[in-house]
């Protein structure tokens, strides 16, 4: 299961969503907008300050750019296997 938390006005979010659904990769979109409570642990959970914040089940897979490079080296299907 991919879960992607976002913010509503982001344009790398609505980038890797995008690219999740050009593939027919279903995802759970979970927005922190305006839940900073939520968007602190998942931070400290991932080290990362920025969204989105893309997971495969707990695996931690990065932003955007991490899903898209994963994609382009045709490693993003198989991961999800």
């Amino acid at each position: 299961m991919v879960t992607i938390y976002s913010k509503d006005y982001c344009p790398y979010c609505t980038q890797a969503k995008a690219l999740l659904d050009s593939l027919n990769i279903k995802y759970e979109d979970i927005d922190v907008t305006h839940n900073q409570e939520l968007l602190m642990e998942i931070s400290q959970k991932s080290g990362l300050q920025t969204v989105p914040q893309i997971f495969v089940g707990e695996k931690l897979i990065g932003g955007y750019t991490d899903l898209a490079k994963l994609n382009d080296e045709g490693k993003l299907l198989e991961l999800l296997k």
